[in-house]
């Protein structure tokens, strides 16, 4: 497929110190003069400054993008640093928003940012996006991810979208309204998000801290081709990564004639099913907290307490007296038979996503007084025993 035409139109001019900044693009014939004045004049927005929007804000504003916004709630905690390398020590407990803005700010002080720091929603995407020539999604659950995609369709403005997970990355470029008329959407690669529980997050299954540099940096490539009108972008092609085989390879994306034509953003949450229906109602009236384990603990109540996590999480950090069946084995039934019946069952997980799912499962096979930990383990380590690692 042939370039697109530039995205951005060029600025006026560039000052003598940004010719000094930028002379290694000027002296490229395929970015020059021209190419730069466009990075000068364009507005990005990176939703997400965690482990792809960090590499990503880095380098677009190396690159001289003029304009960056960045769309984040989050503080910088601890286990952010092994991958998100625009926060540092010093950072911890800053807004992600503000320590990614002030690194931007020692990397090229001529990049104007703008601060969302507030939750990416139905009710306020429009009016964000709407000021931006080009969207990179880096985020990390499937809620957000629809909701860029819809709102990215509404406005017809081009996305690029970067997913991690554990030593695989994937990388597209989403534009609806693609001037060559063979735009997709994310829609078309993902018609309905997977059912609750099924991907693991992240934080449930783990990433390699570098990965996040290999797909940031095909991402920011992506938006500086888009920009300048170079290069063949990613439209309709997945870029799939896989680390552990130094292996790319790539997925043609076909325009799906039944995927949901997007006329309005919705409720993502819903949508997506963060928690699955049947969890939630397992979890009613059937949920206790941290505290209230050490209770039953300290009276000596009799129980099965069970953590459903995977065993190398499990080599992290556990409560005392646990027995490991991970989920899986627990919804196939597999488990049932070294489920004792004559003692109450107690699940937790890492946070009591997975161990509601659990819950409804063995509801259904008539453990009728089983209940779970809200919060999961790191509501122990954070309310009972503070000694313990989180991760």
């Amino acid at each position: 497929m042939a370039s697109l035409p530039p995205l951005v139109e060029p600025a006026a001019e560039l000052t003598k110190d940004e010719v000094a900044r930028y002379s290694r693009h000027l002296i490229i014939p395929d970015v020059g003069v021209d190419g730069q004045k466009r990075l000068k004049n364009a507005k990005v927005l990176v939703v997400g400054a965690g482990g792809l929007g960090s590499p990503a804000l880095l380098y677009l504003a190396a690159a001289g993008v003029g304009t960056l916004g960045i769309v984040d709630f989050d503080v910088v905690d601890e286990s952010n640093l092994q991958r998100q390398v625009i926060h540092g020590q010093s950072d911890i407990g800053k807004s992600k928003a503000q320590s990614a803005k002030e690194s931007v700010a020692e990397i090229n002080p001529f990049v104007t940012v703008n601060l969302h720091e507030t939750p990416l929603d139905s009710s306020n995407a429009l009016d964000i996006f709407r000021d931006y020539d080009l969207i990179l999604d880096g985020t990390d659950n499937f809620a957000t991810r629809y909701l860029v995609n819809d709102a990215a369709v509404l406005l017809g403005k081009p996305y690029v979208w970067g997913s991690i997970f554990r030593f695989e990355g994937q990388v597209s470029v989403f534009w609806e309204d693609a001037p060559n008329g063979q735009g997709l959407n994310y829609r078309h690669l993902y018609p309905e998000p997977p059912p609750p529980g099924m991907v693991p997050s992240c934080a449930e299954g783990g990433v390699l801290g570098v990965l996040c540099a290999s797909i940031g940096s095909i991402m920011v490539t992506e938006a500086i081709k888009l920009i300048c009108g170079i290069g063949d972008p990613l439209l309709g092609r997945l870029k799939v990564y896989d680390a552990l085989d130094m292996e790319y390879r790539e997925v043609r994306i076909r325009r799906d004639p039944n995927a949901t034509e997007v006329t309005e953003l919705i409720d993502y949450e819903a949508f997506c099913g963060t928690v699955s229906d049947e969890a939630q109602t397992a979890a009613a009236g059937h949920t206790i907290t941290a505290p209230e384990l050490k209770e039953k603990m300290d009276a000596g109540d009799k129980f099965e307490l069970i953590d459903v996590r995977e065993p190398h999480e499990w080599e992290i950090v556990r409560i005392p007296g646990a027995k490991l069946i991970p989920k899986d084995k627990i919804l196939s039934g597999e488990a049932f038979a070294e489920i004792p019946q004559d003692r109450q069952t107690i699940l937790y997980c890492k946070s009591g996503v997975r161990s509601a799912e659990a819950l409804s499962a063995l509801h259904n096979a008539g453990f009728s007084n089983a209940v779970h930990v809200g919060g999961g383990v790191t509501g122990w380590a954070q309310q009972v025993d503070t000694s313990l690692p989180t991760y």
